[in-house]
């Protein structure tokens, strides 16, 4: 069953298990007022059981383009196409948001580490490195990203 991330109450239903369930909230609603504003996109979850074809196509770019395996457990997820361009995410119990925007003209792979979350070894082993952010619903962000190569459709 869909959530829509409510953004101006920030709940930590469903990320309850991660130790940075409240960063993460922030996280998650931080992403649910972008696409709001820019889109006028509800952003909705699911479980990440749920949401398992998200979750494959996430982790298929990810071992694909850069060999890598995120270590943490999937928390929720979510899969949508706006603006024309399709969107993944996926919220771990770490803390950790990766996010995929896949569209004609522009294709990236998104890491987002929420505040007072360290950065993962195997994101840390491949060489990433984190920018710095503030978001009134989130404290301070730290991104990364990639460019995507292939094809996934």
């Amino acid at each position: 069953m869909s959530t829509t991330v409510d953004f101006t109450t920030v709940s930590t239903a469903g990320l309850e298990s991660s130790p940075h369930a409240d960063a993460l909230a922030g996280l998650r609603a931080n992403e649910a007022r972008y696409f709001k504003n820019k889109y006028d996109h509800e952003f909705t979850v699911e479980p990440a059981g749920d949401a398992a074809e998200a979750v494959a196509w996430v982790h298929r770019i990810l071992k694909e383009e850069r060999d890598l395996e995120i270590a943490s457990t999937p928390l929720e997820a979510t899969s949508f196409e706006t603006g024309g361009i399709r969107f993944a995410y996926v919220f771990y119990e770490s803390g950790l948001s990766i996010n995929v925007m896949y569209g004609p003209e522009k294709r990236a792979v998104g890491f987002k580490l929420s505040d007072g979350m360290e950065i993962p070894e195997e994101l840390e082993a491949a060489g990433f490195k984190f920018a710095r952010q503030k978001s009134k619903l989130a404290g301070t962000i730290r991104g990364s990203y990639f460019v995507i190569k292939g094809e996934y459709e």
